[in-house]
């Protein structure tokens, strides 16, 4: 009799004790499967192009490629700036994106360093012609008013369009909404600026995004003022940005030497 009691006391104890041993080995189980899968993501993540393939623009991050309609390289990058009393401030940070068959439109320039290729107007001006699509992006490092920007900017365009006796009313009506656009921003640091410049087409996207902002956007239909805006950045030694030029000249040099 006594036997027989603790046979069963034992079937009791192992039937009501093996759902809680299986739960817990389903609960291992899940927790062990949630840390490899964790791991692995993290492992991915870690090796992924994005993670590894970023170019810091004093100390803002810019993907080495970017995709429009088609996949853009980073060519060049530099920083707009001004010393005063021997203090640099700086105002933006700048990428240019191009699309690597440029190079097959500047081959009569393979075998010149990137120095030479700086100081080289005409080689610019193949640049800026050439028909691939472009994109420059741009970081505001220092804050300043939309009218700041747009201002600068404004000049550029007109003063070379004046130079080259293309400054009609058609031209100053486009310029006149490209300074519209940017009178009513405020450019915090870490806003963004992108000029996008289609392949096909005369035209040109300016768009500006800022925390806290919805994004907006403005094109650009008239041609020579499109042409003139592109020459504000990749004006050779006329850009507005001396290091973005050198950046991009010595990397298209590069590329045409292969």
């Amino acid at each position: 009799m006594l036997a027989h009691s603790r046979a069963n006391f034992n079937r009791s104890r192992v039937s009501s004790s093996s759902p809680r041993t299986a739960l817990l080995h389903l609960l291992l189980c899940f927790v062990l499967f949630r840390l490899c899968h964790s791991f692995s993501s993290w492992e991915k993540a870690c090796k992924s192009p994005m993670a590894s393939e970023m170019v810091m623009v004093d100390e803002f991050p810019f993907p080495s490629q970017i995709t429009t309609t088609k996949p853009l390289s980073l060519m060049g990058h530099g920083l707009t700036d001004m010393e005063i009393h021997f203090l640099q401030i700086k105002f933006t940070a700048i990428g240019v994106y191009l699309d690597p068959e440029i190079v097959g439109h500047l081959k009569q320039w393979k075998g010149k360093p990137g120095n030479v290729l700086a100081e080289d107007d005409d080689f610019f001006e193949a640049v800026t012609s050439a028909p691939v699509e472009k994109f420059f992006r741009i970081v505001v490092i220092k804050e300043i008013k939309g009218s700041q920007y747009g201002g600068p900017l404004e000049v550029a365009v007109r003063d070379r369009l004046a130079a080259e006796d293309k400054y009609e009313e058609e031209e100053e009506a486009a310029l006149e909404k490209v300074v519209e656009f940017f009178q009513s921003k405020y450019c915090k640091t870490k806003s963004v600026i992108t000029f996008h410049f289609p392949a096909t087409s005369k035209t040109a996207e300016i768009a500006f995004s800022t925390e806290g902002k919805e994004d907006s956007k403005m094109v650009v239909d008239n041609e020579n003022v499109v042409k003139m805006i592109k020459k504000w950045y990749l004006g050779g030694t006329s850009g507005v940005s001396p290091s973005t030029i050198a950046s991009l000249a010595n990397t298209l040099s590069e590329k045409l030497s292969k």
